[in-house]
């Protein structure tokens, strides 16, 4: 990693540094930038409405802690939770392109979340080329979970719906915590894992204690204990989108990242 030791410290104790050093080696003005789009916080607690559809889209937030979702309300009150967001995520990327926000914003959790103008991107697009390929780049990556989704919630029955959601969970908190082995906190409601999967409550219920008496997981709490991974990537036919991206084409040149595990 390039930069001096106290530039090595910012990034341990920041997740979005973190999550963005995960992919690529950054230098000290990248750090520098990404420090500055979070100088304010602000704190929301558990359901609260961050941002709700059709709301000027001029913000994008940075999610120090705490988990939040985006969603969409149907004509007949029902939820479709689109995406949840976790520690190190930037949310709104693709809101840029509209003045009006495509998506509510809920707090999961209590969250501190800290917004910037979306306007202060041309700073990072003028300044560091490289660090504009890769916020492209995690766009793109969450265009392709999504695409995932459609794909889970189109043709897989609930055990595979449920086995892909919390793959996808895990792997994706294993990317601004790599200690994070085969258990992690999962904060979230039936309720609201069945609004992501298409669901009801009764079926995220039912699928979990099927799936626990299989041996595939453990719940404690708030907790899930991933008991058989491979398992469970082959009844979802999971793909880990997180782990690996392509930075051979970013300006300057990258080194490709390791391939994963198997």
């Amino acid at each position: 990693m390039p930069g001096n030791s106290s530039s090595k410290r910012t990034q341990k104790t920041n997740c979005l540094i973190e999550k963005m050093g995960y992919y690529l080696d950054l230098s000290d003005p990248d750090i520098a930038h990404l420090a500055s789009l979070q100088k304010h916080e602000q704190n929301w607690r558990q359901r609260d409405i961050v941002r709700e559809s059709g709301a000027p889209a001029d913000l994008l937030y940075v999610v120090k802690s705490g988990w939040c979702y985006s969603y969409t309300i149907m004509v007949d009150g029902r939820r479709q939770v689109l995406q949840i967001h976790h520690p190190g995520d930037v949310i709104g990327i693709p809101d840029v392109a509209y003045e009006r926000a495509v998506t509510g914003l809920q707090a999961a959790t209590d969250i501190c979340l800290c917004p910037f103008p979306k306007n202060r991107l041309d700073e990072i697009f003028r300044d560091s080329p490289r660090l504009t390929a890769l916020l492209m780049t995690l766009g793109m990556m969450d265009h392709v979970v999504l695409l995932d989704r459609i794909r889970t919630i189109g043709r897989m029955n609930a055990d595979e719906r449920v086995a892909h959601f919390l793959l996808e969970i895990v792997s994706r908190l294993r990317i601004t915590s790599p200690d994070i082995t085969d258990t992690f906190d999962l904060p979230l409601s039936q309720e609201l894992i069945g609004d992501a999967l298409g669901l009801t409550n009764v079926y995220v219920s039912r699928t979990m204690s099927l799936m626990e008496r299989a041996g595939l997981i453990q719940r404690m709490d708030r907790a899930i204990r991933i008991c058989d991974e491979r398992a469970l990537k082959d009844m979802a036919d999971f793909q880990d989108r997180y782990y690996r991206i392509d930075t051979s084409w970013f300006p300057g040149g990258a080194a490709p990242a390791l391939e994963p595990n198997a």
